[in-house]
This record gives C-alpha cells, sequence and structure tokens, in this order.
C-alpha cells in the first residue's frame, strides 16, 4: 500500500498497463482460433476432394465398362447404382475433338435454345479442363484394340465448394458479431465513465459551495474590521476565492453543454500564465508566441482556461519546478487555431503518447491520473477540437498541441 495515501494500492493502475497487452492476447487467440478452423477445413476439403476424384474415375471406369462389356446381365444394375447415382458431381462426357456427347448435374440456368446450351457446355468443358485432368474412356473391339475414345470431364461438387468458403464466411459472421460486441461494451462502458464523471463533479461543485460561501463571508470581515492591518493582501485573496467559484463552475459544466463564445485565445492563455506565475517557483519561466496577436475561436473561457493551467501544472510536475514552458499560438492553413505548448521536462516514451490520457495513468506518487483525462474530454467533447503528443523526446521535454476547429 501507498504510505502517502492508504486507499491508493502501488499497482493500482497495473490494468491500464495490461489492457493493452490483453487486447492483442484477444486477437492472437482469435486469429489462432481462425487459421485452426481453416487448416482443419482444409483437410476436410482435401478428403472430399480425393474421394470426389475417385468417385468419377470410378465413374468413368463403370461407363468403359458398360460400354465394351455390353453383354454381362449386370450391366443395368451397375449403370443405375453407379452412374445414374451421380446426383451431385457436375460430369461431361465428350468425344475424342471435345464435342460433348452427355452429362450429368449441369445448371443450365434455364437455357432453352440447343445452340445456347452446347456452347454452355463447351464453355464449361474448358473450365472443368482448367481444374482437373479428364478421364479417358476407350472403345476396345474383339482383340482389345483402342477404336476410340471419349473424355470425361468434372468440377467439383457444390457440396465441396461451399465447404471451402465455409471458414472464411464463418469467420466474418463472428468477425461482424465481435466487432458489433466490442462496439456495445465500448458504449455502455463509455457512458458508464461519463455518469461517474458528471457525479463526481457535481458533487465536488456542491461540496465547494459551503467553503467559498465562507470565505467571501470573512473577506468581508477583514475588509470592514479596522483591526485587521494587512489590507494589501485582500485584493490577492479575492483573487483566489474568485477562482474557486471559477473551479466550482468549472464542475459544474461537466456533464452540461457549456455554452461557447468567440474568445481572443492569446488573451485567454496570457491570464491563465499571469494567474499561474505568481503560484509557482520563480524557476519557471513562462514564454507565449502569437502570430497574429488577436487569434479568435468559439471556447467555454472556464473550461478552457483549466485545459491550460493543467497542461501547465503537469509540464512543471515533469520539469521538478524548475525549466521553461513555452506556448506557441498560432491558425493553420485550414484556418483553425493550434496551440503548442512545450516543456523542457523529462519526457514521455512513444508507448506512452496515447496512455497519458486514460483516466487512472499516472506517475506521481500521489495523482490519480485524471487531469489529463478531464483536458482530453474538455477538448475533444466540449470543444470539438483536438489534443494529442505531437512530440516528446525523453530528457528533453514534450509538446502537446491542441487543434480548436474553426
Amino acid at each position: 500500500m501507498n504510505k502517502d495515501n492508504p486507499f491508493i494500492s502501488s499497482n493500482r493502475f497495473d490494468i491500464y498497463d495490461s489492457k493493452s497487452r490483453f487486447k492483442w492476447l484477444s486477437i492472437f487467440l482469435a486469429v489462432f482460433i481462425g487459421f485452426a478452423s481453416i487448416f482443419y477445413t482444409n483437410i476436410l476439403v482435401s478428403q472430399l476432394k480425393e474421394r470426389e476424384q475417385r468417385l468419377i474415375q470410378l465413374y468413368a471406369r463403370t461407363l468403359e465398362y458398360t460400354i465394351n462389356e455390353s453383354g454381362e446381365s449386370n450391366l443395368g444394375f451397375i449403370f443405375q447404382e453407379i452412374i445414374v447415382n451421380n446426383n451431385s458431381i457436375p460430369v461431361i462426357v465428350t468425344d475424342a475433338e471435345g464435342t460433348p456427347l452427355t452429362y450429368r448435374n449441369i445448371d443450365f440456368r434455364n437455357i432453352r435454345s440447343e445452340n445456347t446450351r452446347n456452347l454452355f457446355l463447351k464453355t464449361e468443358v474448358e473450365a472443368m479442363k482448367a481444374l482437373h485432368e479428364p478421364l479417358m474412356i476407350r472403345f476396345l473391339d474383339d482383340n482389345g484394340v483402342v477404336t476410340d475414345r471419349q473424355f470425361v470431364y468434372y468440377k467439383n461438387s457444390k457440396l465441396l465448394d461451399r465447404l471451402r468458403y465455409y471458414p472464411y464466411i464463418q469467420l466474418s459472421i463472428i468477425g461482424i458479431f465481435g466487432i458489433l460486441a466490442y462496439l456495445t461494451f465500448n458504449y455502455s462502458k463509455t457512458a458508464e465513465q461519463n455518469r461517474i464523471w458528471v457525479g463526481l463533479a457535481k458533487e465536488t461543485a456542491h461540496q465547494l459551495g459551503t467553503p467559498i460561501s465562507s470565505l467571501i463571508a470573512w473577506l468581508e470581515y477583514f475588509r470592514t474590521d479596522d483591526g485587521f492591518s494587512d489590507k494589501s493582501s485582500i485584493p490577492e485573496l479575492e483573487k483566489d476565492i474568485h477562482r474557486l467559484e471559477m473551479i466550482t463552475s468549472r464542475f459544474s459544466s461537466i456533464g452540461s453543454v457549456p455554452m461557447l463564445s468567440y474568445e481572443n485565445i492569446t488573451e485567454a492563455i496570457k491570464g491563465t500564465i499571469e494567474y499561474l506565475q505568481k503560484r509557482v517557483s520563480n524557476k519557471v519561466k513562462f514564454e507565449i508566441q502569437a502570430l497574429p496577436i488577436d487569434i479568435r475561436a468559439k471556447i467555454n473561457r472556464p473550461l478552457f482556461d483549466w485545459v491550460i493551467e493543467n497542461l501547465c501544472k503537469n509540464a512543471i510536475d515533469a520539469m521538478s519546478g524548475a525549466g521553461n514552458i513555452y506556448i506557441n499560438i498560432r491558425r493553420s492553413t485550414d484556418g483553425n487555431v493550434i496551440i503548442d505548448v512545450t516543456d523542457t521536462g523529462k519526457g514521455i516514451a512513444n508507448s506512452k503518447f496515447k496512455q497519458v490520457f486514460q483516466p487512472g495513468y499516472t506517475t506521481k506518487t500521489r495523482g490519480w491520473g485524471l487531469g489529463l483525462a478531464l483536458v482530453k474530454r474538455i477538448v475533444e467533447v466540449y470543444h470539438r477540437g483536438k489534443i494529442f503528443v505531437k512530440s516528446s523526446e525523453p530528457g528533453r521535454g514534450t509538446t502537446f498541441r491542441i487543434i480548436l476547429k474553426v
């Protein structure tokens, strides 16, 4: 357990670190099951294909036998049981020149014309020739001399073709259901997180209301009390109380649709930095660059100030209370407002660029990992913008980029 806070386990956020591994493990298992299914089905297809080839060979030998041994009494039975009962494998028998003579299990698709049917049969013969080598039927005279030849062409049965494509269809259906289940789970999880965010924020605003009212009353008391000598501290106290009121307003805005208005982004950021500068170490230097000076965008001022404040406080922590923070404001070629917040801190590993915005992710001993999660929510949900880690180098610093769309 953490000594500073007994309610926080030392590995309290391991789930966020291992979430990616669980995801890759699930993907690996899904791919393994898919390939196993395809491999097993291909074995069945291969066995069925060999069986059909043996059946066609038997079919051809039977035809040859019935042609050359017409005197046998059991030929009718053989013909009926082997040749006529083939009701699954498409077969075309041709003469030596390739002209179709007889066929079985050929789907003519309602072709009625004899010429068109013959053309269709020839096309099928070519397709069958590409799939399998034809089987030859020999016509023998009484001396066993070959007098003529016919050829048996065939292709896979519909059952074999369906079985060949079945695992891919099966995997596609499973994949679609998997994606739908994943999206449903993510939506319900996000909705639940949103309810927690809103409840926590509004309860915090409610709890702050009472001490703020008390502080306002005490400030009025000190202002009118002649015995209070340090009157010069009253304006600074007023600023802090105003800040607390603004923080309460921020928490109250979570879960509601904030009102956006066109504001001078440069002036808004300067106001936040001026407040922070007096309350952080003098070893932290801020530098704001804006071109042009008057860059406007639609923002909710209290929430936007919260974004800049959180980014700067994270930067100060990353620099251990000493370093430079550069804020660059400009318009992109498409008219959007781009804000880069750069520090000279310890940097972020590339693998953590997305994780830093997850609720609960933190590298601080006392941190809850909510600051950047709130920043992302304010920028992307309430302002319809975008925030991401533009660049970072361990030991040299990090740049966060905010894009406010116009």
